[in-house]
């Protein structure tokens, strides 16, 4: 983690808890999955919850579903109807979500698509009020291009794992991922149509939008 471990858990103590459902969901995700830390977890459930609240978002495309965790977080907070969609390559994450979206008051506002995520955003066309990019690393630059034309008025796009525990920052990390991170932070910084803002927030969240005529 980029921040402290003591401060990571400070700070979830200070933040609105997680209800049963997702508690669950989450001791599910341990227990079954070999990578359960890509959960996003209560700190950023509940961070990218009050992003849907505070743009009072309608419609939210996530890309990279995991075991549903960050989709029910969001969809909880979604005027009744209000449209969520998530889209998932792996059939066995996938599966788990969808029992947890069938569990869950918000089954009306999810829908899940299976497939690799570019094949499934051609037949999206939005507009999105939010989208959060939590998927493959080396896909990100072609997400954010097919995304950034289908943003409302005032939407935002929220890019989890920016940071790569820190290793952007290294100029000696030359693992694929964190290459391809650094490659997609510096196409965000020097793309002149958006602003964007990078938050220390687990392993780092870019929040951009696309700046608008004034």
């Amino acid at each position: 983690m980029i921040v402290r471990p003591t401060v990571e858990a400070y700070a979830e103590t200070h933040s609105t808890g997680e209800p049963p459902s997702l508690a669950a969901l989450a001791e599910e995700t341990r227990e079954r999955c070999e990578v359960p830390q890509m959960m996003v977890g209560p700190l950023e459930g509940r961070f990218l919850a009050l992003l849907v609240r505070m743009l009072r978002a309608r419609t939210v495309l996530e890309i990279g579903t995991f075991t549903g965790y960050s989709a029910l977080c969001m969809a909880a907070e979604l005027p009744p109807d209000g449209t969520l969609v998530t889209c998932e390559a792996d059939p066995g994450h996938a599966g788990i979500a969808r029992r947890h979206f069938a569990a869950s008051p918000y089954a009306d506002r999810i829908e899940l698509r299976l497939g690799p995520a570019l094949e499934q955003l051609g037949s999206l066309e939005g507009p999105w009020d939010l989208v959060f990019i939590d998927a493959d690393k080396q896909g990100y630059g072609d997400y954010y291009d097919a995304v950034l034309p289908r943003l409302s008025e005032t939407g935002l796009i929220a890019v989890d794992n920016v940071l790569q525990f820190g290793g952007v920052a290294n100029p000696l990390d030359h693992k694929p991922d964190t290459v391809a991170l650094r490659a997609f932070n510096e196409k965000v910084r020097d793309d002149s149509r958006v602003e964007q803002v990078m938050l220390t927030v687990r392993e780092g969240i870019t929040l951009i939008r696309r700046i608008q005529p004034r």
